[in-house]
């Protein structure tokens, strides 16, 4: 019956949104992904293509390259899809001017202009630096409703985006700190130069 039903609303064209409402499969020490995983989210890049919509190359490692790469703490958060505990961050409180990056790829995902004290514990932004620079991704674990965001290049967990952040885009992208790096504003103006 459940095929069935998949088979008539893909025929519909509207296969996509009843997928994104269904269940996700949940594996031990592995980030939630959808059951369905050949129906592509917005911004997600086609199968078989190793591209981010920006063209950028996706940085795909095995498991035991992230593990040498990342700390425990980086390593339990981004690719297991863990979260640090409130108010501990080491970017929670941070004020310096800069780019936040994606701790597994350096991709860029948070201007600190756009960084704002939530009250949450944890890093704040009401917008990424582009539209491609995050996936959003359902996340119904914990019995939550909620949307996950990862890294377009290297699909390491971030955190999530709530509907209750401040104007212009009324979003707060709660983020990991153990999932960030930065680049301080000077070192930004060098690289360019």
């Amino acid at each position: 019956m459940l095929k069935l039903l998949i088979a008539m609303t893909l025929l519909l064209g509207t296969g996509s949104l009843l997928l994104n409402m269904l269940p996700v499969a949940h594996k031990s020490g592995s980030r939630r992904q959808p059951i369905f995983s050949l129906v592509s989210r917005a911004h997600a890049t086609e199968p078989g293509k190793t591209a981010t919509p920006t063209g950028e190359e996706k940085v795909k490692k095995t498991k035991d390259e992230w593990k040498r790469s990342l700390t425990a703490e980086q390593y339990n958060v981004t690719r297991c899809g863990g979260t640090e505990a409130p108010f501990s961050g080491k970017y929670y409180k941070h004020k310096e001017a800069g780019i936040y990056t994606c701790v597994g790829c350096d991709a860029e995902l948070f201007d600190s202009g756009t960084k704002y004290e939530s009250g949450s514990g944890w890093p704040s932004y009401w917008q990424p630096v582009d539209k491609y620079a995050v996936r959003e991704i359902n996340d119904i674990s914990y019995g939550m409703v909620r949307t996950e965001i990862v890294c377009s290049r290297c699909e390491a967990h971030l955190g999530h985006v709530f509907k209750d952040g401040p104007k212009p885009t009324g979003l707060r992208y709660c983020i990991n700190s153990a999932s960030l790096g930065f680049v301080p504003e000077n070192e930004e103006n060098q690289q360019e130069k």
